[in-house]
C-alpha cells in the first residue's frame, strides 16, 4: 500500500481561523487577515473544535493518491459520500493483475490455495481478453483482492468523520491501515486541526457499546504514537 498527499489547502489552520473569525467578528473582509498571529490561530481553531463548529473545517481540502489497496477496501472507502474519487477503471485499463493477501491468510497453510486461486483468476481474465471478451466483462472473474488505485479528495470535516470510523479497532484492517497513513500525513500538515482526530475513545467514552474492543487506553496510545511519529 502506498498513500501520498497530492495537494492540500495552503495554510489550512490559518484559513480555518479566518473562517471562524468571520463568523464571530464584525470586521470587514479586507480586515480579517490583519494581525492574526499564530497564537490567535491556535486559540480560534481550538475554540471552534471544542464548540463543535465544524463547518469552518470544510474550507480545507486534502487530496490523496492511494495505490496497492484491494477492491474490497475501495468499496468501503466510497461509502464516505462527502468526498470525490477517481479510480482506475477496470473497463478501460487491462493492467497487470496484482492482489492483496490478508495477513490472516498469509500465515496459514491455506495460503498456497489462495495464491493458486489468484493465479487461476488472472489466467482466465487474460484468456478472456485475448479471445475478444471486453475488459468490462472479463473483469467479472476478478476477485475482491484485486489491487486498485484511487485519488481521494476530502475536506477536513469529512476527514475527521472518516478517521473516527476507520481508525477504530473494529474497522477492517486494510482500510484502517490506509486511514492511519492518511492521518499521519494530515497531522503533519495541520497538527492543530487534527490533534483530536481518531476514534471516539480518543476524545471520551467508546461509542461502540457492547461491540467495544475493551481497550480504549491502548487505542489512545496507538493514535498518540502515530501522531508523534509524524512530527
Amino acid at each position: 500500500m502506498n498513500v501520498i498527499l497530492l495537494q492540500c489547502t495552503p495554510e489550512p489552520e490559518r484559513l480555518v481561523a479566518l473562517a471562524a473569525r468571520l463568523c464571530y467578528s464584525p470586521a470587514a473582509l479586507s480586515d480579517l487577515q490583519e494581525d492574526v498571529s499564530r497564537k490567535d490561530v491556535r486559540k480560534l481553531v481550538r475554540r471552534v473544535l471544542s464548540m463543535g463548529h465544524a463547518s469552518v473545517l470544510e474550507h480545507v481540502v486534502f487530496t490523496y493518491g492511494v495505490e496497492g489497496i484491494s477492491r474490497a477496501t475501495s468499496h468501503q472507502l466510497v461509502r464516505h459520500r462527502i468526498a470525490s474519487y477517481s479510480q482506475q477503471s477496470q473497463r478501460y485499463v487491462s493492467a497487470g493483475f496484482g492482489y492483496v493477501t490478508p495477513k490472516t491468510i498469509a500465515e496459514k497453510p491455506l495460503r498456497g490455495k489462495f495464491e493458486k486461486h489468484m493465479k487461476s483468476s488472472a489466467a482466465l481474465y487474460e484468456e478472456m481478453v485475448k479471445s475478444g471478451v471486453p475488459a468490462e466483462d472479463a473483469r467479472f472473474v476478478l476477485p475482491n483482492a484485486t489491487e486498485t488505485k484511487i485519488l481521494i479528495t476530502m475536506n477536513a470535516r469529512e476527514l475527521h468523520h472518516f478517521f473516527a470510523l476507520r481508525l477504530c479497532r473494529r474497522a477492517q484492517w486494510e482500510i484502517r491501515e490506509m486511514a492511519r497513513r492518511m492521518l499521519a500525513i494530515a497531522w503533519e500538515k495541520a497538527p492543530l486541526l487534527f490533534e483530536s482526530a481518531g476514534p471516539g475513545c480518543v476524545r471520551g467514552r467508546c461509542p461502540e457499546g457492547k461491540m467495544t474492543c475493551g481497550d480504549p487506553a491502548g487505542v489512545r496510545g496507538e493514535i498518540a504514537a502515530l501522531k508523534a511519529a509524524a512530527r
